[in-house]
């Protein structure tokens, strides 16, 4: 059994890295990875606070900036937390980073860790094609956003959280241009593949990970499905 996770830069390293959270977190995988040896993990890491940071340097210091450029920046980050992820999970991640989805290989390991792939495409999209490459149905998408919601609550307090909702109504609320940094809870090129495939992602907060195991153990949790 494979599960795709799409860990969020946010998470990993809002500031700088959250090492309480990263003992939490390769501490829970590893108590599934004990009980199970039949099941594996595809971990796809954000660029996060880093990403932004450096993002925002190139901009505030370039008079010819390009999203291109930005892009790449953003992309470089997320390849640094992919490499601190893979080495904390040791053994169980055998194979380096994957940073091309469209050629990962094998998977031969327990663990797999993938990194941003290139201009245009977020980490989210990576998570897609790992799933779609590897037989996944669904993706969990841990971001420090709790639940998708019918607006963005911290412009409209009357924003709603959802449990569930469909990939055409989700459309609507992330729009279809990928900006490099955007901040959504899916992004749109990823979203537009993930219908297309047919399938089907959690959004739930990373950081609660009593929450995430109720989502790797099947049972009812905080968060909305989407698909």
């Amino acid at each position: 059994m494979v599960t795709v996770i799409s860990l969020g830069g946010s998470i990993v390293a809002p500031d700088t890295v959250d090492v309480p959270f990263l003992k939490g977190f390769i501490s829970l995988i590893g108590d599934f990875l004990d009980a199970d040896e039949k099941r594996r993990f595809i971990l796809v890491v954000g660029g996060g606070g880093p990403a932004r940071a450096w993002q925002s340097a190139y901009r505030e210091i370039s008079e010819n900036t390009k999203d291109e450029e930005a892009d790449w920046v953003g992309v470089m980050a997320t390849r640094l937390n992919a490499q601190l992820v893979k080495a904390i999970f040791g053994d169980w991640c055998s194979q380096p980073v994957i940073t091309d989805p469209s050629k990962a290989g094998p998977f031969t390991g327990r663990v797999l860790v993938a990194a941003g792939w290139k201009p245009g495409f977020s980490s989210d999209y990576d998570a897609v094609l790992l799933a779609e490459q590897f037989g996944a149905n669904m993706v969990i998408n841990l971001s420090n956003i709790k639940q998708v919601y019918t607006d963005d609550p911290k412009k409209n307090p009357d924003a709603k959280p959802l449990d569930t909702i469909s990939w055409e109504d989700f459309k609507s609320l992330v729009g279809d241009e990928w900006t490099p940094g955007k901040n959504v809870p899916f992004d749109p090129v990823a979203t537009r593949h993930a219908a297309k495939i047919g399938l089907k992602v959690i959004c739930a907060a990373g950081k609660d990970l009593p929450n995430l195991r109720l989502i790797l153990e099947g049972k009812p949790f905080t968060g909305t499905l989407i698909g």
